[in-house]
């Protein structure tokens, strides 16, 4: 009773809007779980005694190899640049990160024009006096090689905040104890950069679940492979939702794991009153391992790629550069711009409503902001999918109930379904950077504006707002440049007459047309370069106060 009571006390207008948002953010998982009761499709037990094993084994393995590969490269090039001075270092800084703007599909479509007779390998081969030969990577150790090099920025940028700011201080004392070169790294470094290394490992290992544009080109069978499969090919949904809780299952295991590991533990920044790590001016030889150790995941993870696509681009720019192409870029953009506007705004509500709620357990409802991008797209899709046809079926029933009299907006196969997915997706994308400038506006100018008598909203838009302006156009370039690489939520929910830049470049390769592949590939690439290029502006502008 007094619980009750507290209850009717504390609620207020905005405690509603918090449940509101609760369901508008779990509203496909509980979709989801929920079809599992209906139990799976006709097609089910065959899956299982036939092609399941391999789905689980090859996803499982994806994850175990490009992990180890993600791991070498991004915390190995983040050592070099962090702590020595070597020719060309302030470049590859930011060119380290780059390779995130080629998403791992069209990745996936160069090397294949890379490794074939005529590309980059055999040429290589040839100017050394070698037969040319074409290199088979169309298989399960070349998808977790392509997968590496396109992922380990993830894993280079977290270890790279935690070496810089590592206090000069813990390598005296290791020093001291006559602990040098690599058994400082790995015996004081490493350890206490565990937490931030495995926290962008493990975004890795959801982009890798998430993956299917590469698996598919491939030809390597994944859980997320076969829920396309089950959906499109056999036509089942219920196995489809199966095998869509399975992965949701794996990509928790590995979250589950990642919090098991760091358990309590946490790692401490150098203060401005300590002593932060300075650079080493190594010998000659030194500089030039540190410079290959650098160089050598840009070459192969975004030089090398956009060398092969540039290429295509001018062989084939004549019959893809047309009017459907200038059409399809159109709808990308205005697409992607919309739902990441959308997106913040909803990244926003996230962080402000919860707070102004009178209840306390709704206040850790902003948690709730990182489950979509927890779920890979073709399982977000699936629970997206499912509410809305239910939807769909209850306004054909009253329209047919009304004689066919109502005017009804459908939601399956609309941009309205496509982009509520990509809001659920996105916004951790968005909600981080957003919540990180809150954070470090505080609650002073708030709390006096409230004071003052002016209402909660009034003192957002009066002060928040205008103060987060350089963290909402972040977050905004964020998920922009996220959604118009975006492949396998949008191959299931985008509209019959709509399309993409990415689903356009998928069909070119599907449809053995690798080379006209090119051109919307490298729109996308330079359409997410740009943003990088601001934001290293932005990162650099902070560092120099």
């Amino acid at each position: 009773m007094f619980q009750l009571k507290t209850v009717k006390r504390d609620i207020n207008r905005w405690s509603w809007f918090t449940l509101l948002l609760v369901g508008f953010v779990t509203l496909p998982l509980f979709a989801l779980l929920g079809s599992t009761f209906s139990g799976p499709g006709d097609s089910w037990s065959h899956l299982w005694n036939t092609v399941l094993k391999d789905y689980a084994l090859n996803s499982f393995l994806l994850v175990l190899g490009t992990s180890f590969l993600a791991l070498w490269f991004g915390v190995s090039s983040a050592w070099a640049v962090s702590r020595y001075h070597f020719p060309g270092k302030k470049l590859l800084e930011w060119l380290l990160i780059v390779p995130l703007t080629i998403p791992s599909y069209i990745t996936a479509y160069a090397y294949a024009g890379i490794v074939d007779y005529g590309g980059f390998f055999s040429t290589l081969t040839n100017a050394v006096g070698w037969e040319a030969q074409k290199l088979d990577i169309l298989n399960l150790p070349g998808l977790i090689f392509i997968l590496s090099i396109s992922l380990y920025p993830y894993v280079y940028v977290a270890s790279r905040a935690v070496f810089l700011y590592q206090s000069s201080r813990l390598i005296e004392a290791s020093n001291l104890l006559r602990s040098k070169g690599f058994k400082t790294l790995f015996k004081v470094i490493l350890p206490m950069a565990r937490p931030a290394v495995f926290g962008g490992l493990l975004l890795v290992i959801m982009e890798v679940l998430n993956d299917y544009g590469a698996a598919k080109y491939f030809g390597v069978n994944t859980l997320t492979t076969g829920i396309f499969r089950a959906w499109f090919a056999l036509e089942e949904p219920n196995t489809a939702v199966f095998l869509s809780v399975l992965l949701l299952g794996m990509v928790l295991a590995f979250v589950v794991l990642e919090r098991w590991q760091r358990g309590d533990r946490n790692f401490q920044f150098a203060s401005k009153s300590d002593i932060r790590l300075s650079a080493i001016h190594p010998s000659k030889t030194k500089k030039g391992l540190l410079f290959a150790i650098a160089f050598i995941p840009v070459f192969l993870g975004f030089l090398l790629p956009l060398f092969q696509l540039l290429k295509w681009a001018s062989i084939t720019w004549s019959q893809t550069a047309n009017s459907e192409y200038f059409g399809i870029a159109l709808q990308s953009v205005g697409i992607a711009l919309l739902s990441a506007i959308l997106t913040i705004f909803v990244a926003l509500i996230v962080i402000y409503v919860p707070k102004w709620n009178g209840l306390p357990f709704l206040k850790a409802s902003t948690q709730l902001a990182t489950l979509g991008y927890a779920i890979p797209g073709a399982v977000l899709a699936i629970g997206v999918m499912l509410p809305t046809l239910r939807i769909d079926r209850w306004l054909l029933a009253l329209n047919q109930g009304s004689g066919g009299n109502l005017s009804l907006v459908l939601l399956n196969g609309t941009v309205i379904t496509l982009v509520y997915a990509y809001i659920i997706r996105f916004l951790a994308v968005g909600f981080k950077p957003l919540q990180a400038s809150q954070l470090k506006l505080g609650e002073t100018l708030s709390e006096s504006s409230t004071v003052l008598g002016k209402s909660r909203l009034k003192t957002f838009f009066g002060i928040d707002l205008p103060l987060l302006k350089t963290g909402i156009l972040s977050a905004m370039l964020l998920v922009f440049v996220d959604i118009m690489k975006e492949l396998p939520l949008t191959l299931i929910l985008k509209p019959y007459q709509v399309n993409t830049l990415a689903v356009k470049a998928y069909e070119y390769a599907s449809d053995e047309l690798i080379m006209e592949s090119a051109l919307p590939s490298l729109t996308i690439i330079f359409t997410g370069l740009l943003p990088i290029l601001f934001l290293n502006k932005l990162l650099l502008r902070n560092d120099s106060h």
